[in-house]
This record gives structure tokens, sequence and C-alpha cells, in this order.
């Protein structure tokens, strides 16, 4: 029998394992999902309608699981609510024993059951035995009750007397007697009439509780609401971050379809040259067989006097001397598209390395009020003209004042964004009858103008692409020169400037010099491996530098450049003069300067003339810049093939030439020197190339 106890318990201790989380049930014809989890059919069917998911642990599944009863877990169910149905018979029976236990018997015969209880004998009576107080007068002033069963529970245990009042300040039950010593003061009040106030003061806490159930229950519900409103809007979100990305995406497929169709028209255009050029001397090959022909022929002939009187012709193409022209695919065109892929993928890298939240403040710097972007307003830049050249982007302004010259934004994104102006539309208009001078170039710094008669400039034809000169006119670009060097913070033209870093000119360099002047100081450099970024690539004894898109295998050292592909010489300079030559493979992307060796090798300010330890002069698209300390200058572009510097340490100078058959100086550096100074080379593009040149007079 106890072996039997002990299994009906064991049994009924899986009451919670054999209850559906569903309806809080034991199971009705349960069944399994791929989880492992049991419900009821019914149950679980009715929670699937759009969704197939756990209502416990919240697997989703593709399709509606096949659902299958669980045969074993089934009898267990009916064995449980068997035994359970007899555990509760068995437990209706103690109860009932139970009752019976708690029946009140008549404290005079102890048998039979107690019909009222008097609160002045305080004993219990049957009905025979309370004849007396029915009927005697003498017991008619003792108080009779329901049978009570805690009579002993209610006499005080200090005075032997029955608890009939209630004391409201000690909270507690007390007898007359408690009520005159003890209790003396306090107030009082009956048993019945204080259960009557706590039962209004429990009903008023039960109204207090519902209304808070109410309020937490709606609450609740708005969240409920909040999470399908926080769903849907993530639904949403998600579709249009998606459909920014398809069109970038879109946009960069486009713009690789143009890059490829130009390469591919380039291709066409030097096949189609190559073969008119094949035609013509295949033409001329025939020709001079022919003449060959002839001359064989008339060797062979026999006769004197008719060999004397023919005569044999030369075709025109025996005087034509052969050649293979140079034709490539590498135009302006071209190499245009590629390095701005390249810039485009550089700038992409850098931006993706941010944080998200810093992303928006790199690529919208200061954002002006009312405007998302310039183009979103429909202004048109007009990046042309010589402010293409000093990076900067014009923009018409809705309305004339001088408050629409205003500046949006002063500062540079990594060095490449351009500056943003509004300028009102008027001053962009050019009355008809004024003069539109020709672009010109300007000669580089100390070139002198070649002497001779004015001749009047030719009428040129508007091109899509014009200079500003041409869309505002002299009068006007002075006057919008000024309202830009304004904004910018810089004087009006005439009055001096003062840069204590940098100058454009030195003033002891105001012409070309001699090439064989600054060859006096000339020195011997060598590139140094140990700094060379893992993208630079050193051939020809450390004289040549190129970029590639594949990493060389360096060893790590602290010296070596880990951010920016730059490269340092072997050799530094803390005295004397020295003059050394680079030659450019391309004017893009590409900076040579000067750096102490303390300029940082692995953080992002260790670009040249990002800090106060280098200087250099920059080619970026095209765009000639001299940057020190993250402070840039635009200077005019000479687009040189071989730059010389000359290094002056007891001046603190350093002046940069344009080398052709003399040295054009275009700009120069005054710092004093610090520390020995080591020339070093910035090179971006993937196939550009720096090299160091022999000196030769």
């Amino acid at each position: 029998m106890a072996e039997i106890d002990e299994t009906q318990f064991s049994l009924m201790s899986l009451e919670d394992e054999l209850t559906c989380s569903i309806c809080l049930s034991t199971f009705d014809c349960p069944v399994t999902i791929p989880c492992g989890h049991n419900f009821c059919q019914d149950c679980l069917l009715a929670t699937w309608k759009d969704t197939y998911s756990c209502p416990q642990c919240r697997t989703h599944f593709a399709t509606k699981p096949e659902l299958k009863k669980n045969t074993v877990l089934s009898t267990v169910v009916q064995t449980f609510n068997l035994r359970s149905s007899k555990s509760e018979g068995n437990l209706f029976g103690e109860e009932k024993k139970a009752e019976e236990k708690d029946v009140i018997r008549c404290d005079t015969c102890m048998e039979a059951e107690a019909s009222q209880t008097c609160l002045t004998c305080m004993a219990s009576f049957c009905e025979e035995h309370l004849r007396p107080h029915r009927e005697n007068p003498i017991f008619r002033v003792h108080q009779l009750s329901e049978p009570v069963g805690d009579l002993s529970e209610r006499i005080c245990p200090d005075h032997h007397k029955l608890m009939e009042l209630f004391c409201s300040q000690h909270g507690r039950p007390i007898c007359s007697l408690c009520l005159q010593n003890v209790h003396k003061g306090c107030s009082f009040t009956s048993p019945e009439e204080q259960r009557t106030q706590k039962e209004t003061d429990l009903r008023v806490k039960l109204g207090l509780l519902d209304g808070k159930i109410r309020k937490n229950e709606a609450v609740i519900c708005q969240m409920q609401d909040m999470q399908n409103k926080l769903k849907d809007s993530a639904t949403n979100r998600k579709k249009a971050v998606a459909a920014e990305y398809h069109q970038m995406r879109e946009m960069l497929l486009r713009q690789e379809r143009d890059a490829l169709n130009a390469v591919d028209r380039e291709m066409e255009s030097g096949q189609t040259k190559l073969r008119v050029f094949m035609k013509k001397l295949t033409e001329n090959v025939n020709n001079m067989s022919k003449a060959k022909e002839d001359i064989h022929s008339l060797l062979s002939q026999s006769q004197t006097l008719a060999f004397l009187q023919a005569s044999v012709n030369l075709p025109p193409a025996v005087n034509f001397d052969p050649y293979a022209p140079r034709i490539s695919v590498d135009s302006k065109t071209v190499i245009a598209t590629h390095a701005s892929a390249a810039a485009l993928k550089d700038y992409l890298a850098e931006l993706f390395k941010q944080p998200v939240e810093a992303r928006l403040q790199m690529i919208k710097p200061g954002e002006y009020a009312g405007q998302s972007s310039a183009s979103a307003s429909g202004f048109t830049p007009l990046n042309t003209g010589p402010y293409q050249e000093s990076g900067m982007f014009i923009f018409p302004a809705q309305k004339k004042s001088d408050k629409d010259f205003r500046k949006c934004d002063k500062r540079q994104l990594k060095n490449k964004m351009p500056f943003l102006f509004y300028i009102h539309i008027s001053e962009l208009k050019v009355p008809q009858e004024q003069q539109r001078l020709p672009r010109s170039h300007s000669p580089g710094p100390g070139a002198q103008p070649k002497a001779g008669p004015k001749k009047k400039a030719p009428k040129q034809t508007k091109k899509p692409s014009q200079s500003t000169e041409d869309v505002l006119g002299n009068e006007n670009l002075t006057r919008l020169k000024e309202k830009l060097d304004k904004l910018k913070g810089c004087p009006p033209a005439g009055e001096p400037t003062h840069k204590p870093e940098t100058s454009d000119l030195s003033p002891n360099v105001t012409s070309a010099e001699k090439r064989s002047e600054l060859l006096k100081y000339g020195t011997v450099l060598t590139f140094d491996p140990k700094t060379a970024h893992k993208r630079i690539i050193l051939t020809e004894d450390f004289t040549k530098a190129s970029v590639s898109d594949e990493h060389a295998d360096y060893p790590d050292c602290p010296e070596r450049f880990a951010v920016c592909s730059q490269v340092l010489t072997s050799k530094g300079f803390s005295r004397g003069r020295h003059y050394w030559e680079v030659r450019l493979s391309s004017n893009n992307f590409v900076g040579i300067g000067l750096a102490y060796s303390s300029i940082d090798r692995k953080g992002p300010s260790s670009r040249l003339g990002r800090n106060n330890q280098s200087w250099c002069v920059e080619w970026f698209n095209v765009k000639l810049s001299a940057w020190h300390n993250s402070s840039e200058t635009v200077l005019a572009n000479p687009s040189p093939k071989r730059v010389g510097v000359l290094l002056d340490c007891e001046a603190g100078m350093a002046t940069f030439y344009n080398v052709a058959d003399r040295a054009y100086p275009f700009h120069s550096f005054v710092f004093p020197f610090a520390a020995a100074v080591y020339p070093a080379f910035w090179i971006f593009s993937s196939g550009s190339s720096i090299s160091l040149c022999k000196l030769q007079a």
C-alpha cells in the first residue's frame, strides 16, 4: 500500500509537466512540434494563423509542421487524470470526516449536537439542555448565540471573562474589566461594529486594487500596440534603407558601365586608327612589291636596247619611313574615371571605418538650417573656372541680400570636400553686350610674357564647361571674389596677407632659375625601406616607389607607415643647402614634401601636411595645394612631370620647382627647423610611381 501511495505521489508531482502552457490544463490530445514542446492540438491550432512559431520558445517555422498525437504522453495524462479523481475522492472523504470532527457538542451531555451557545454561561447546549434557558425566567438575561467552537479563545486570559468589546486604539478584543483597568480611556466598539468597519476598509482597498489592475492592463495594451507599431516601423525602415542601398548599387553599376564603355570606346578608337594605318602600310607594301617585280622583269630583259629604253619609277611609298604609332587606352577620360573610382573607394573605406553615428557628420558637416543638401534646394554648382582650382562650389541663393552671401560650411571633409557658398542668381547674369573674354592659362610664377603685338581675342563658341569669367564677367567676378574672400576670412585684394607658416613664394625667389645653379647643391637620395607602407613597392636600387593594390611582405617595424601610403628617404638634413629632383608618372593623388623623423606613423594624422611635423605640396585630382598642420593653400597647377626641391636649412626655407628648360618655382615653405627633416612622399593611385632622379647638368 505504501508503494502505491508513493507511486501516486510521484505521478502527482508531474502535474506541471503534464499541463499545456496555453490553456494551463492537463493535455487534451497532446501533439509534439519539431522544437520538442507539447501542446493541446486545439490550443496550438488556435494560435497558428498567419505565421507558425512555438508559443513557448518562439522558434519560427517556415511552413506549417505536420502534427501527430503523442501517444505516450496521452497515456500518462489518462493515468494522471484517473489517479487524480481517486485522490480527490479521498480528499472529499477526509474533509467530510474533518467536518464531522468540527461538530460542536453539548457541554452537558457531550453527545448531542449543540443547538446554541450561552455567552453568559460560556457553554454550549443541545435542545434538551437548553430548556432551562428558554423556560426559566432567571436565564432570560443570558445572551444566546449560534454554536461557537472557540469559546476558550474568547475568554480574557487576565480576568477570565468574555471579551465582548474591541479596543480600537490597541486593535485587540478586551473584557469589561480590561476596559476599567488597562484600557481605561481607550475608544472601544463591539466586535460586530469593528467587523463592519473592517469590511468597509477592505472593500475600499478592493476597489483601489481593481483600479490599479485596470490601469496596468491598459498600459499593457498600450505597450502591445507599441510593439506592433515598432514592428511596422522597423519593416518600413528596412524597406527605406534597402531602397537607398539599391539605388546606390544601381548608380555604381551605371558608373561602372560608363567607365567600362569609355575604355571600350578608347580601345575601338585605337583599333580603328591602327586598322587605317595598317591598311596604308599594306598598300605601300603592295606598291613596292609591284615595283620590285618590274625591276626583276627588267633585269631579266635580254635585249640591251629594250633594257636601256625601259624605265621603272619607284612608288612614293619608298620615301615613307614606317613607324608604329603610340596608341593606348589611357586617355584623360579613362585615367580620370579610374582615379575617381579609386578615390571614391578610398573615401568609402575611410567612411566605413567610422561609427554609424559619425558618418552623417562626415558626409554633411555643419548641416545648414532648412536644407538637407545643396542639391535638395535645386542649387547647381558652378564648379568651373578659377574657383574649381580652389576647391569651391558656388550655389545661387534665393534672395538678393548680403545675408545671402553666406558660407554654408568652411570645414573640409577629410580634406576632400569643397567649400560651399550661396550666391544670388542675379550675380550670375552677364549683360549681352559685354564682351566675353576667352579663358587663358596664366604662366607660372617667374615666367615672362612674350613680347609682340596684341591680337584681338577670337570669338569662342559656348562650351558645356565654361569658366567663371565667361559666366560672371570681369566686373561681377571682381565683386564676387571680394565677397568670397570676405566669407573665407581673407583680406580684400590689395591688402597684405600674413601667413607665418606658408607663402606662395619666398621673397628671395621671384623668377625662374638656371638649373645648373641648383645642381650645385644636388644630393643623392634613396628611399628608406623601413618606412615604406606595404602598398609601396621599391625598385631600381630603392630609387623608384610604385603603388600596388597588393601589400608587400615587409616586416613590421615602428618606423613603417601603417595607414597612409607614404615613404621617407634614408637621409635627412639639418644644415646646409640641398637639392633633389623627382620624376612623376602622373599629376594625380601624389604628394611631395618634408617631415621630421618624429612624424606619426600609425594614426590617421600621419598624412603629410595634416600635422605640425610635415609640409607637402599635393596633387589631388586637378587641384594642387600646399599643406601644413591641416591648413591648405590652393596653388596654380603647372602640371609638372619633374619637380625639384631646394632645401635651405640656414634660411629655414624649402622651395618647389617645375623643372623644364629652367627651374620655375611655384611654392615655398618658410619654417624654423627644430630637427633634421627628411624628404617625404605620398602616393595613392594604383600604378602611379615616383622616381628619384640622377642629377646631371
